[in-house]
Parts: C-alpha cells; sequence; structure tokens
C-alpha cells in the first residue's frame, strides 16, 4: 500500500538484534514484491518461519476451463449456486471465469477456513453479504457488507465467517492496487482519488497464535501444496512497512460525475495485471439538460466486461433479468448497452441508486465449471425479445 503502517513490537534499526523477554532472537521476515525494488514489510517472528516439517501435494479440484464459445453476452445467478453445509472461503469457491491474469470465483462460507496461502499473486475479495474476520499473518480485519479486501501474494491467512459470508474473490497473478493515476510519485492518494488513506483499514495488533504441526495450504504456480509447519504461523510480535492486507468499504468510494454520461475510467477503484475493477456506486447523474443518463452502446474492443449487481436498481438493465446477485458477462466482439428502452425511461432522471462491481480483463475469460448451473440461458436475446433463430 502506499502508506507506510507500523504494528506491535519492531526494534529501532531494521536488520540488528531484536531478542525476546526470554533472550532469544526473533526472527526476521521480508515480505517484499519485486525481488527487493518495491513495496515491502519487515515481519518478527518468534518462531522460524522456515520450519516446515512436511510437504504434500494436494489435488486441485477447481475443474477447467472452456472458452466462451459461440461468443454471447451471458448473465449468472450468484444464488442459484449451490454450497453445502460448512464450507468455506477457501477450498469451497466455486470458479465462475478465469484467464492467464485471473480467476474469479464465488465462495458462501460458513466454516472458518484452512490457514491458507496463495503464492501466485494478490487476492481481491468483495463482501456482497455477511461479515466475518480474515485473520493474518499481519493481524486480523473485520470485513462485512460492501467492503473490499487486497491481500497480499504470500500473505497466510485464514477466513473466519459470522454465520454466513457472501464473497466475490479474484485471484490475479501479480499484484492488485489502486490505479497508477490516483498517486504520486511517493505513493501518496491525489485530490482526484475518489478514495484516500482515511477511508482505509488495515490490521491494527498481532494475533499470536500457539501450535505444533500446524498445516498451510498454498497455492503457486503448479498447484497445491500443503505445508506442515514445526509451530503456527500466526506467531508475529510487530511489523512494519508499505505491504500489507488492507480494506476499505465502497460506500466510501466518490463517484465522479458530469454534465454527460461518463466512461468506466472514472468508476476505476483497482487495477491488476491485465485487468481493472471498477465501483458503480449511487450518485447524482447527468445534469446536461439534454442527456441520456444511462449508458450508449458500445464496443468492448480490447476487453471482456464482467459485472456483478450488489445493491439498488440498475437502470440500464431493466427488463433483462438482471437483478440483486446477478452477473453479466459482455465479451469483446460483442456490442452492448442498455436494453430496449432504457435510455427513453432515463431521460430526466438526475439519480440513480444502484451499486456494482465491474471488471474489465483484456484477455477473454473463459467459463469455469460452476458457472453453467447458473447461467439465465435466455439473456443473449434479451435486446431482440427474441429467442435464438431457429
Amino acid at each position: 500500500m502506499p502508506h507506510y503502517r507500523q504494528v506491535g513490537s519492531i526494534p529501532h534499526k531494521r536488520h540488528t538484534q531484536f531478542r525476546s523477554p526470554e533472550g532469544g532472537l526473533y526472527a526476521e521476515e521480508l515480505m517484499g514484491v519485486e525481488g527487493f525494488s518495491a513495496d515491502s514489510a519487515l515481519l518478527y517472528h518468534r518462531y522460524l518461519p522456515t520450519a516446515i516439517v512436511d510437504a504434500v501435494a494436494v489435488p486441485d479440484e477447481r475443474g477447467g476451463l472452456t472458452p466462451n464459445h459461440p461468443l454471447k453476452p451471458r448473465a449468472y445467478r450468484s444464488q442459484d449456486l449451490k454450497f453445502g453445509d460448512g464450507a468455506d472461503a477457501v477450498t469451497d469457491r466455486r470458479r465462475l471465469f478465469g484467464n492467464n491474469d485471473v480467476t474469479i470465483a464465488f465462495a458462501k462460507a460458513t466454516a472458518p477456513s484452512p490457514l491458507y496461502r496463495n503464492a501466485a499473486g494478490d487476492e481481491l475479495f468483495y463482501v456482497q453479504g455477511g461479515s466475518g474476520t480474515v485473520e493474518t499473518i499481519y493481524g486480523a480485519l473485520t470485513v462485512g457488507d460492501g467492503d473490499y479486501l487486497v491481500i497480499p501474494t504470500s500473505c497466510t491467512y485464514r477466513v473466519v465467517p459470522d454465520g454466513e459470508l457472501t464473497l466475490l474473490i479474484l485471484e490475479a497473478r501479480g499484484h492488485i492496487g489502486p490505479p497508477k493515476r490516483y498517486l504520486s510519485a511517493k505513493g501518496q492518494f491525489l485530490e482526484h482519488s475518489p478514495y484516500c488513506e482515511r477511508d482505509l483499514r488495515g490490521p491494527t495488533e498481532p494475533i499470536l497464535a500457539e501450535g505444533t504441526d500446524v498445516d498451510v495450504l498454498v497455492r503457486h504456480r503448479a498447484g497445491l501444496t500443503r505445508y506442515t509447519y514445526a509451530n503456527h504461523p500466526f506467531d508475529v510480535v510487530g511489523w512494519d512497512g508499505c505491504l500489507y492486507p488492507w480494506a476499505f468499504n465502497i460506500d466510501d468510494f466518490e463517484p465522479i460525475t458530469g454534465r454527460v454520461h461518463q466512461p468506466p475510467p472514472v468508476h476505476q477503484t483497482f487495477e491488476g495485471p491485465n485487468f481493472v475493477v471498477c465501483s458503480f456506486c449511487p450518485r447524482k447523474v447527468d445534469y446536461h439538460p439534454e442527456s441520456i443518463p444511462v449508458p450508449y452502446n458500445h464496443a468492448n474492443v480490447d476487453s471482456d466486461e464482467l459485472m456483478f449487481y450488489v445493491r439498488g436498481n440498475y437502470e440500464a438493465r431493466k427488463g433483462s433479468g438482471i437483478g440483486v446477485g446477478s452477473l453479466s458477462l459482455h465479451p469483446s466482439g460483442f456490442t452492448h448497452g442498455p436494453q430496449p428502452g432504457a435510455a427513453e425511461a432515463s431521460i430526466g432522471a438526475d439519480y440513480f441508486d444502484e451499486t456494482a462491481v465491474m471488471v474489465d480483463t483484456f484477455a477473454p475469460l473463459d467459463l469455469g465449471e460452476a458457472a453453467d448451473a447458473a447461467e439465465d440461458a435466455g439473456y443473449a436475446w434479451t435486446w431482440s425479445g427474441r429467442g435464438p433463430k431457429g
């Protein structure tokens, strides 16, 4: 993250002796990205973070991905995804879409997850409903409805729901952060940014757990491995730096509006490797006397557009069957836009009460097996009002 944070106890100088009350050295760990040339944090462990006693390959059972062929706009109802009793946010994720840059999954968790580490890239959670605690080596973060949570690569964590916790989950093949245009050369949010440091939450105190022979599930480029650690990895007495899990709520995103319709980049919230994430929030809409507030028809020339509808009424999609909990996929090569009659009906509106999370990818999104059972097969024909030819 762009700003420095310190939690717990740390020594005055980096890479110097830091001893426990019993006299032993704490084990210093550098958690850094891009080698030694970008953001990092220094963590101080009671036990060696390198002490594993077992490593076992674990089958990856997420299923395959299928190209969107024939090329069609598609819609899905997250409510139709099936989760068993005791589902967790790690092993029971349902992969909906993916490509070489990002995997997009959905989870409805009612049980604590195992300890988990994604060593292939950052993760981004969006909380559609419920609440819970995400415990990490940096400390814990409480999350609830509307929260985004960024979990950096190789951060060990587990998700503990309070009742039922519903999540949209992005797994990047790289790093996720604020758009660079929102940040100064030194990493401060600029005045034109729609959110800033005051909106962010990070861990505030260490978690000091005890235990021996503790399992951690690790996702890496070759698949899944289960490590068994000699001691519990939540043993960090303190840390500092600019790399850590952080959260902020979509309600703290300040929409940018104009006299005429504003394009999606004004809603951008995060960027990742070959994808962006945008937040469409309740807002005053266009105030030119002849404006048409809903979007114009547009072709996604270089990207696939995935929209997750999380609250309110989405004006451009009225009559399509889209509602809260729906996801729509509009691929590159398909010109899409408001449903029939939506443009005329929007004239004179001064406010849209809608909240949605959009993911634009710059490589086609393939379809995961979990998406099949949740698809609205008639969505592609809603602009014509007719079914498929023949």
